[in-house]
Parts: C-alpha cells; structure tokens; sequence
C-alpha cells in the first residue's frame, strides 16, 4: 500500500519537476517510517514487559506440548463449559469411588467369612460344652 507510485501520484505536480528527488524524498519517508514503527514496536514491548510474557507462553507451551489430555477452550456457553470441565472429573471420581467399593465389598466378605467361621466355631464349642456338661452330670 506504501508503494513509489502511489506515493508519486498523491505529489505528480512535484513528481513531474523532479522525479529524482520524489524518490529521495519517498525512501527517506519509507526509512523513517519503517525505524519510527520499530521504535513504537520497542517502546511497547518495554512498557508491557512482553518479552517477559511471551518467554512465559513459549514456556506453558512447551510444557503443555507433554499433556496428553487437549486443553479446556469455552465454547461460550457457560452451561456446556461448566458441563464439559466437570464431567470428566465426576467420571474419574466415580471409577475412583467404585473402585474403593468393590475393595470394600471384597473385604466385607471376608470379615462375613471370618465372622461365619466364628459363629459356627462358638455352634461346635456349645455344643461340646453341652456334651462334657451331660457327661459330666
């Protein structure tokens, strides 16, 4: 957009007198611009400390380049937001809470085992105590 014959048509009453110094006056004019916008560009990136913050994107990027899981975007949303975000925590606190039940219900059954054991040893021990008591008598 910034080229010589645009520049050379917004001056052609200059450009026809003297076309040589048209073309100085647009390199040094380009030139200008360009350092001018490079100077901003600096004074910005100084200001905001972005070169801080862009050393620290390229850090969250890297590391999220080990993630297996892809990351959380919104959709816009907030019902199917909240919904995404929690259903796969719900789901793996589930497995998770099933997981410790089944441990539980194994280790019920085997104090329900045990506690049977028990109970059918106190049977056979009443009884031979009501034996040795008839005996006994």
């Amino acid at each position: 957009s910034c080229s010589y014959q645009k520049f050379a048509s917004c001056y052609r009453c200059f450009y026809k007198l003297q076309p040589q110094l048209t073309r100085s006056i647009y390199d040094q004019f380009i030139s200008q611009l360009q350092s001018s916008i490079k100077e901003e560009i600096q004074e910005v990136k100084n200001e905001g400390n972005l070169e801080g913050l862009f050393n620290s994107l390229d850090k969250i990027v890297e590391e999220a380049k080990d993630r297996e899981e892809p990351a959380w975007r919104p959709s816009g949303i907030p019902e199917e937001d909240v919904q995404s975000a929690l259903v796969p925590y719900l789901l793996k606190h589930r497995s998770y809470l099933r997981k410790v039940l089944r441990e539980k219900e194994e280790e019920n059954r085997k104090v329900a085992k045990s506690v049977l054991a028990g109970r059918d040893r106190i049977v056979e021990l009443q009884q031979l105590i009501q034996a040795r008591k008839q005996t006994w008598q």
